[in-house]
């Protein structure tokens, strides 16, 4: 067992929209991403998505309103409804999800990452 520094983590990597996978536990990853910018509208029909800000402020935008998240926040959007992640600076956020979870959930696009590094 070793223990993880997020700051030391997040250091490993600049890009953005590309998780990395820092942890793993009952069929679950523990992600960090650093985002900046828009995303895409998508949802995750079979899972929930759990985002927690760990430095810097995120908007989930949905069809009905926003919601903002500040550091030490997290929010889970529940399966089936559709988001769109936007970081109007670098935002630092864990994700906590199932395995096998595409970051752009039921769209396929540029940004979709298959293959996570590992950090």
């Amino acid at each position: 067992m070793e223990k993880v520094n997020l700051a030391q983590k997040f250091g490993l990597f600049d890009e953005y929209w590309s998780p990395k996978i820092a942890g793993t536990l009952n069929g679950q990853h523990v992600k960090l991403a650093k985002l900046k910018g828009g995303f895409i509208w998508h949802c995750h029909e079979d899972e929930d998505e759990l985002f927690l800000v760990v430095k810097g402020r995120l908007i989930i935008k949905l069809r009905d309103g926003d919601i903002e998240l500040n550091e030490g926040e997290f929010l889970v959007v529940p399966r089936g409804v559709e988001h769109k992640p936007v970081a109007d600076e670098e935002v630092h956020v864990l994700l906590f999800e199932p395995i096998d979870t595409l970051n752009t959930g039921n769209v396929q696009s540029e940004l979709t990452k298959v293959d996570l590094d590992e950090i």
